[in-house]
């Protein structure tokens, strides 16, 4: 039997909340990401072409809301210092100075969710990074 050769359609990476709309307010507010699937307790969100958050309520979830995060959500961008003056104002949760990692070729920040999500915003400072 081979693996399936049709590519794949769409990703999404899901977190688990205590409180969805918080959650989804901070998603639409302040990184303007729209609606694209309603499930009623699972809110899924476009990032970018074929990649999506989904926000679930997790009372109604397969998984659980757990203190500890270890899981980060990152999104690229063309203009990361609009976003960092962007983010600054609307006063997000442990707004990280900017910095730069040579080794991966990003300039970045990051920040946490209202629920403790780390969200990274980073735009490359050099080809192919």
């Amino acid at each position: 039997m081979q693996r399936p050769a049709a590519e794949n359609t769409l990703a999404i990476t899901f977190f688990y909340y205590k409180d969805l709309p918080a959650a989804m307010r901070f998603y639409e507010d302040v990184l303007g990401l729209s609606l694209a699937i309603d499930q009623g307790w699972c809110k899924i969100y476009r990032i970018a072409e074929g990649a999506h958050v989904g926000l679930v309520d997790e009372a109604r979830g397969m998984n659980k809301w757990q203190a500890k995060k270890p899981v980060q959500l990152c999104i690229r961008v063309p203009d990361v210092d609009a976003w960092y003056q962007w983010c600054a104002q609307c006063k997000v949760d442990a707004l990280s100075d900017m910095f730069e990692n040579a080794a991966l070729g990003i300039r970045a920040f990051v920040f946490t969710d209202p629920e403790g999500y780390q969200v990274e915003i980073q735009t490359p400072t050099r080809e192919g990074a």
